[in-house]
Order: structure tokens, then C-alpha cells, then sequence
């Protein structure tokens, strides 16, 4: 059941960028209460085109329109200033974006690909609830995603209901979550961005389980197999991201030996000194909606 926050926030020279910013709305799920903000591109409201979806983990910080106070430190990925940019100079066609919220100390158990963690075996499912809160609920976040959400954004605004104009996106566990979210449902999400996906699972360190939650996830996704469609990988150098190199080059190579061909259906970015916060992936944002929603 939703509750509007009755709002239009329509933009003034102050802020960051054109188009419109709805005010949050929650929707009661499965999965909990979740907060959900649209951005309307700029043309939306005088205009009568159909336009393709982004959705996107991590709500809290994209938004720039909506300020620096809902984000953990400050920084936003400014989705709204990038992607009125690239569409103003003709680099990708309008979209709406769908920013969902995480659930804050909830967010691993929200993020953390289920069927993965269902392959481990229970010590180590237990280390990783205890690790996590609990034990993830991720596949109940996807069906309010696919069930509740996008029929609601698909009723309410002019949308391009159809698989190649869906997109998912998000970074750190929310790449690990993106990218399985187009692996599990690949009739309704036609690109995923997956930015300094957090192939490590846990935290680093000598004692990390790392490789065997990582293989876990890679052996899902070999036995899953997925047909190509279209990802975005990208990491840094700095920070977490310095530790992603060897497994993103492991997804890299399963994908291509399951038919994916590199810089067209899937492509694999590093960004020498980008760290693992919110400016690195505002900075390189451009990168992955060119690839996921232009025309390449």
C-alpha cells in the first residue's frame, strides 16, 4: 500500500539539474517498507513520448535535486545532473529514473544474492548471517521490484514497458544485486550496471571466506548460463576496489566462454585511482549509461 508524500519537485536555477524530481513514496512489501523516488527527464511534462527505465539501488545517495542531506556521507552520484547532461547532447535518449532506497543496517541481507548463499553450505551460512544480520532476503527485494514496483512505474508514468528498455543498476553489493537481478528475471531487465561489484562478499583480510562465496556465486552463474544481453563491470583501483581485479576478470572469462562478446554485450572498465565512494561512480556514471542506453 502506498503512501504519497503528495510533492512535485519541480527545479529552480539553484539546483542541479532540468526535469522533475516526484517526492519519495513507500510502498509496504515482502521485503519491508520501501522508499522509492522518481526523476523525470526534462520535456517529460509538456511532451507525450514514452521513455525507457532505469532502476537503481542505493536511492539515498543519487539524486542531487534532493540534496546532500539523505546520503550516508555527504555525496551523491548526481544521476540527475549526468543524465541530463548526456541527453541534452544527444549521447543517450531520455530516461526515467527509479532510485529505491536500502534499508540501511539491512542493506547486505537486501543486496546479497540468495540463491549464491543458498550453495553454501550451513557453517558457512550461518557466518555470513551473522556477518549480515541475518540471513539475506534478496530474492523478496527482486519480486518487489519485478511484481510491485515497475507495473506501478509502468501505469503511472509513459514508460517503454519492454525488456530492451529496462535497465538496473548499482554499485558495491548493489552490483552484485544488479547483476543478478538480470540473471534471475532476464524477460524484464535488458542491461544491468554493475559498478565496483563487491566480488569479495565479506570484508578483506587474511581470514576472509572470499574465494568460497565468490565461487559460489560464479558457479550460479555458470550453471545459470545466462544469454547476452547487456552488462556494465567497472572497478577502481583505490580502497575495496583494489581488491576486485582477479574476480572480475574470473566473470570476464566465464562470460565469454558462455558466448558474451567484450565491448558489445558486455563490457569491463578499470578506472586507475577511482576509489570506492560515491564521487568515483558520479565521475564515471556517463561511461555506463552510454554503453547500457546509447547507441554505441
Amino acid at each position: 500500500m502506498w503512501r504519497w508524500l503528495v510533492a512535485l519537485l519541480a527545479f529552480t536555477e539553484a539546483q542541479a539539474a532540468p526535469g522533475i524530481l516526484v517526492a519519495p513514496e513507500m510502498m509496504a512489501s515482502a521485503a519491508g517498507s520501501m522508499v522509492v523516488s522518481v526523476w523525470l527527464p526534462p520535456g517529460y511534462e509538456t511532451g507525450s513520448a514514452r521513455y525507457p527505465v532505469l532502476y537503481m539501488h542505493d536511492g539515498q545517495n543519487l539524486f542531487e535535486a534532493a540534496g546532500r542531506a539523505t546520503s550516508w556521507n555527504r555525496h551523491t552520484w548526481g544521476a540527475d545532473t549526468v543524465a541530463a547532461g548526456l541527453i541534452a547532447e544527444g549521447r543517450i535518449p531520455a530516461v526515467i529514473i527509479v532510485g529505491i532506497d536500502h534499508k540501511g543496517p539491512e542493506r547486505a541481507r537486501q543486496y546479497y544474492p540468495q540463491k549464491p548463499f543458498d550453495r553454501l553450505d550451513p557453517a558457512m551460512q550461518k557466518d555470513v548471517a551473522t556477518q549480515n544480520g541475518g540471513v539475506p532476503y534478496s530474492d523478496a527485494y527482486l519480486r518487489f521490484l519485478v511484481n510491485e514496483l515497475k507495473p506501478l512505474v509502468d501505469a503511472r508514468y509513459r514508460t517503454k514497458p519492454e525488456r530492451a528498455a529496462t535497465f538496473i543498476m548499482g554499485s558495491s553489493m548493489g552490483g552484485l544485486i544488479s547483476l543478478y537481478a538480470l540473471v534471475e528475471y532476464p524477460k524484464v531487465f535488458g542491461g544491468a550496471g554493475c559498478l565496483s561489484t563487491h566480488w569479495l562478499m565479506a570484508m578483506p583480510g587474511p581470514a576472509s571466506p572470499t574465494e568460497t562465496l565468490f565461487a559460489a556465486y560464479e558457479g550460479y552463474l555458470r550453471d545459470k548460463a545466462p544469454a547476452p544481453g547487456r552488462i556494465w563491470f567497472d572497478h577502481g583501483t583505490v580502497g575495496l576496489d583494489a581488491n576486485y581485479a582477479p574476480y572480475q576478470a574470473r566473470i570476464d572469462a566465464l562470460l565469454v566462454s558462455l558466448g558474451w562478446r567484450p565491448g558489445v554485450d558486455f563490457a569491463s572498465k578499470t578506472y586507475s585511482g577511482a576509489d570506492h565512494n560515491e564521487d568515483a561512480w558520479r565521475a564515471r556514471l556517463a561511461d555506463s549509461l552510454r554503453f547500457l542506453l546509447g547507441n554505441n
